[in-house]
């Protein structure tokens, strides 16, 4: 591979929410190493929520918002000395900003190569995951958004392990297997790239009348046509190809069992339609056991 065609990180640095919960220091930590990885700067940002002031007494709670406004930047000092225990040489600063914090985060991604978010949250992320700020950062976003998660809320997440991505064929499936490609490369570690090619609750005729081997040789080579034109830009990263029967959210919860990453697109096909507002990835951003990451689609 020539230097000219060599794979780089996407510019920009990696952002990750703030809110002093034990989630957000989980997060810290994972998007400092990410940083590291990508020779990226890290961004620090916490969103408190002032009072509208078309609430009665509004004026009468400058002391109550001056509070919020040194917590913050109390949670993001702490933030910073965990960021720098991780990777010390990551150039780290931090934001502190009021407003929606949704707004806040997607207008960071304008300009970032990642977004990372905890899966629970206090203060300004309450509600992270299963309320409307992560269903409205990774429907938005403009880059890559992470979602941390361990094998339960209090572990951090696995360092070891490969990258699993979600593979359909769609536009986005394309940027989720760069992405992913990218992860596994970054990380020295296999890929395994997941297609579930049915999902269907009762046998279909064709099913009936085409022997299973026939079926996994097609699908198969479907598979090894998405993967082929960005897979040779990565010849280090080996690959593992899964291909079930199955409906994606159970794969990719299975494979995520063992995996430090799993990678989807935040629009899918087949399979994987409706993924950021359908159960598979509410199965996945709630019940993986890893991080998972949501790929939009390609900025020209």
């Amino acid at each position: 591979m020539t230097e000219a065609t060599m794979p780089v990180a996407a510019p920009g640095p990696v952002v990750v929410g703030v809110d002093g919960s034990p989630s957000s220091t989980l997060a810290v930590r994972w998007a400092a190493l990410e940083a590291a990885r990508r020779g990226a700067p890290l961004v620090l940002v916490h969103v408190w929520k002032a009072v509208p002031v078309s609430v009665p007494h509004a004026a009468t709670l400058g002391p109550y918002e001056d509070r919020l406004i040194e917590e913050g930047r109390q949670w993001l000092a702490e933030a910073s000395a965990v960021a720098q225990e991780a990777a010390p040489d990551v150039a780290t600063s931090t934001r502190l900003m009021s407003g929606s914090v949704a707004a806040k985060l997607i207008g960071r991604s304008a300009s970032a190569a990642l977004v990372v978010l905890g899966s629970r949250g206090l203060g300004g992320f309450t509600g992270l995951v299963v309320g409307s700020i992560a269903v409205a950062v990774t429907t938005h976003g403009l880059c890559p958004v992470v979602v941390v998660r361990g094998a339960d809320p209090h572990s951090a997440p696995r360092q070891d392990g490969p990258v699993v991505v979600g593979v359909d064929g769609s536009p986005t499936s394309h940027e989720a297997i760069r992405f992913a490609f990218q992860a596994a490369s970054f990380r020295d570690v296999p890929l395994v790239a997941v297609y579930a090619w049915s999902d269907l609750p009762i046998t279909t005729v064709w099913e009936l009348t085409t022997t299973w081997q026939s079926i996994q040789r097609q699908e198969s080579a479907r598979l090894d046509q998405w993967l082929a034109e960005i897979q040779a830009l990565y010849p280090g990263v080996h690959v593992e190809q899964v291909v079930v029967r199955d409906g994606p959210a159970h794969a990719l919860l299975d494979q995520a069992k063992s995996a430090q990453l799993v990678v989807v697109g935040s629009r899918g096909r087949g399979g994987f339609r409706g993924l950021l507002l359908g159960s598979t990835s509410q199965a996945l951003i709630h019940h993986a056991a890893c991080p998972v990451a949501v790929v939009p689609p390609y900025r020209s």
